[in-house]
């Protein structure tokens, strides 16, 4: 694990990330690996279906990025997602096949037949579903999850207890189910799981010791978008002892989404010091890839993936854009399969009039048709209030030094 917050030409992250009195309060276990549900859960995501051949190729770039998991799906949804699971599994990946389970011994045997290496068996504990979605006490869910737990450890599958809605769990309820499990049919690992996306960071730390406390076993963290924090409260999670991290490709999922795979990444290499080996060069493919086949577009300011998430309009500073990179940013376009880009709008200065010029090749202009060209590029801005292409600008240097002519 890295104690530095810079590497030349690549990142330059705040130094207080590794300072000792702050590293001194994490828990950091020794290796996090990330549980990619994207073919599952990011399916949830309403007006989502990718077919057989998008799940192939999500797996295939999943596996390229260096996910260490993949959720490859439910087989029991349909024969069609029961196909991709086995095709999946027989791509030789080195990313470990998982499928999600009900609590029933059936849905373990399509997990074998699959050929998936580990399950996700999952079982309500939220009080507010417990009560009136099922209308069951901590005991039915014992009940129902120990024999399955048991069947899949006997049939070599990893298995993952999943009780969902953790954080809105009773405290009884919970330590209740958790030691009951641990005495009848200890899982290999457990999930906190944050279905409402609606835990604080600080809370999220609680849990994970609390229940590791409990059970000694790996804790494992799925985390909803609900209030803006699903990335946060899964780091937050690894900062008390969490093993793992579930993550969706483009932060898709039910509702407000999932932890942000690309974000994961990057906090628990750049921010954290974890040596991940991840591609994150390939980090845009993966996403470009995603929103195609889901129809949903990337937001331009999204962290990691956003179009404009190296672009300049501001004059101030345009010229370490490209040149010194990490002036402006955290981490070098590149690192992330990136470049950096000058753009021309309101908030333009007169750097960014020369810097343009040279780009496209336009040639050299005096100081006053520099500025006009600057005040033509503002008004131009304002009015179309987005940024100017390529052939906007060429037109306004056109107009300006056929004016200069005249």
């Amino acid at each position: 694990m890295r104690e530095d917050h810079f590497e030349d030409g690549k990142y330059w992250v705040s130094p207080y990330n590794f300072v000792p009195e702050v590293r001194k309060s994490l828990d950091l276990p020794e290796k996090v690996d990330i549980h990619d549900a994207t073919l599952r859960d990011g399916e949830q995501t309403p007006g989502v279906v990718f077919s057989i051949d998008d799940k192939v190729a999500i797996a295939q770039k999943l596996d390229e990025v260096g996910v260490e998991r993949i959720e490859a799906g439910m087989p029991a949804v349909s024969p069609q997602d029961e196909e991709a699971i086995k095709q999946i599994t027989k791509l030789g990946l080195k990313s470990r096949i998982y499928t999600f389970a009900r609590a029933m011994k059936s849905d373990i045997d399509k997990a074998l037949e699959c050929g998936a290496d580990g399950v996700i068996i999952e079982v309500p504990i939220g009080y507010p579903k417990l009560v009136t979605q099922f209308g069951w006490t901590w005991k039915d869910v014992l009940a129902k999850s120990a024999p399955i737990i048991r069947y899949a450890k006997e049939n070599g599958l990893h298995a993952v207890f999943f009780p969902y809605d953790t954080t809105r769990a009773r405290a009884d309820d919970l330590e209740n189910l958790c030691k009951g499990v641990m005495a009848e049919a200890p899982p290999d690992s457990i999930g906190i799981v944050d279905t409402m996306g609606c835990a604080t960071p600080e809370a999220i730390k609680y849990m994970v010791r609390w229940v590791k406390d409990m059970t000694s076993l790996p804790i494992e963290i799925h985390t909803h978008n609900d209030f803006g924090m699903g990335v946060a409260t899964e780091l937050a999670a690894v900062t008390a002892g969490a093993e793992c991290v579930h993550s969706c490709g483009n932060g898709l999922g039910e509702r407000t989404g999932n932890a942000a795979l690309e974000e994961l990444m990057l906090g628990l290499d750049l921010l954290y010091g974890y040596d991940t080996g991840y591609r994150m060069d390939k980090l845009p493919e993966l996403g470009d890839l995603l929103s195609k086949l889901s129809n949903i577009p990337i937001q331009r300011n999204k962290p990691i993936l956003g179009s404009g998430n190296f672009t300049r309009e501001s004059g101030i500073g345009i010229n370490f854009v490209m040149h010194d990179p990490l002036v402006m940013f955290g981490t070098h376009p590149a690192l992330t399969g990136r470049v950096g880009e000058v753009v021309l709008g309101k908030k333009s200065g007169k750097a960014s009039i020369l810097y343009k010029l040279e780009e496209l090749n336009l040639g050299a202009a005096d100081d006053e048709q520099i500025a006009e060209m600057l005040a033509e590029v503002k008004k131009a801005g304002i009015q179309k209030r987005d940024i100017l292409d390529d052939q906007e600008f060429k037109a306004i240097v056109d107009g300006v030094r056929s004016s200069s002519a005249a």
